[in-house]
């Protein structure tokens, strides 16, 4: 096979180690250890062979800080899926994966994955953690609801979201030791459906000390991840703020505001994500799609971006990179197989809520009626799949 990169190395990352391979002799692959002097001793080694570029295999987060390593010292590098270096079968070794990495990529048999610019990728790193933080926070509501029932204090029953105003108010009368029903119940918000006498039937203690000393500590664990919540919603606005401000073609972009869009009680508050994603991507109004929400617009603007978004080169190649598209199997002219890529994504998980959300609604739209003619044939998994994909 002809050579495409003749100055080219292969690494096999490790967790404390990595295997670096310039060629296919013995002398020709070096072990290097993971701290900062020895990424910088590796990269001095390879500007030592005249190396122009490298391969490495994505394995957790071990790559992350050699990939910064060698951009810095201005290699070409290229981060593959491991999939597709896989060595044929036989004897394993560090040696020999390093080696076979470098023979590909030798070769050209290698494609790099789908890196966001160091600025995405800070805004990336805050939205997953905020999502971290949230299922946390729905984890311990769960716990909550648990002990009330543990207590026979059926709150869930009568509130459809025990952390909402009157859920939180009667929860922390609770633990503040209040145990009448006809006081706790008077707490109920206006907007409560339950009346005050249907909420106090609910609320008749069995008086278990330890249940109620195990939902003071989860109601201490919420409250403190709704702080931590707070706390990156305010360096998620500064990182937006500050991508805005570095484009001046994005800062001069204007959207009036959409008080018909629903906010939930996940959605950052301080955030005018409206205005934010209108100026990201430079005029382009996501949310005036049916079915978008605040967080699918989020989850767009941390995870590629709109510089990532460029990086492709049709619509087809980004819903394939979303794993949205069919993977057909063809042999003898024959279609073996067509079903969606397994693997998903947090981009992919966003577009399909919201192709979901477009599938219940009422009115006739172009997409809810796309939603529903792949629902009448098929099944509303596959209507899902291909509406996110559109």
């Amino acid at each position: 096979m002809e050579v495409i990169n003749p100055q080219a190395a292969g690494i096999d990352i490790g967790s404390r180690s990595h295997w670096v391979a310039v060629g296919q002799t013995e002398q020709d692959v070096r072990e290097f250890g993971v701290y900062n002097q020895d990424l910088f001793g590796m990269a001095d080694w390879l500007k030592e062979r005249n190396i122009k570029t490298v391969a490495m295999e994505s394995t957790g987060t071990y790559w992350q800080n050699l990939f910064a390593v060698l951009i810095s010292r201005g290699f070409h590098v290229i981060l593959c899926n491991g999939k597709f270096t896989k060595n044929i079968k036989g004897k394993k070794s560090d040696v020999m994966d390093c080696q076979w990495i470098q023979k590909l990529h030798t070769l050209g048999l290698l494609s790099s994955s789908f890196l966001p610019d160091e600025q995405t990728e800070q805004l990336r790193t805050y939205c997953r953690h905020r999502s971290n933080l949230i299922h946390s926070a729905a984890s311990t509501s769960k716990k909550m609801q648990k002990y009330l029932r543990l207590i026979n204090l059926r709150l869930d029953v009568v509130v459809k979201d025990i952390c909402g105003l009157t859920g939180l108010l009667i929860i922390r009368a609770i633990c503040d030791g209040e145990s009448d029903p006809l006081k706790l119940a008077a707490l109920r918000h206006g907007n409560c459906r339950k009346s005050e006498d249907e909420i106090a039937l609910a609320l008749q203690s069995n008086g278990r000390k330890d249940y109620l000393f195990a939902l003071q500590q989860e109601l201490e664990t919420c409250d403190h991840l709704q702080q931590k919540i707070e706390q990156c919603d305010v360096e998620i606005e500064k990182k937006l703020a500050q991508i805005i401000d570095s484009d001046q073609d994005k800062r001069e972009h204007f959207i009036d505001p959409k008080p018909h869009k629903r906010i939930n009680k996940n959605t950052p508050k301080n955030i005018d994500l409206n205005l934010k994603s209108y100026q990201m991507f430079k005029g382009t109004d996501f949310l005036a799609i049916e079915g978008m929400s605040y967080s699918t617009v989020l989850a767009l603007m941390s995870e590629v971006g709109f510089d990532g978004i460029k990086r492709f080169k049709t619509a087809k190649h980004f819903a394939s990179w979303l794993r949205l598209a069919p993977n057909n199997k063809v042999s003898g002219g024959k279609v073996l197989s067509s079903k969606i890529p397994k693997g998903s994504n947090r981009l992919k998980i966003a577009l399909r809520n919201a192709a979901n959300a477009i599938g219940n609604l009422k009115e006739s739209t172009p997409l809810r009626d796309f939603f529903q003619r792949i629902n009448f044939r098929k099944v509303r998994v596959s209507a899902v799949s291909a509406t996110a994909r559109n």
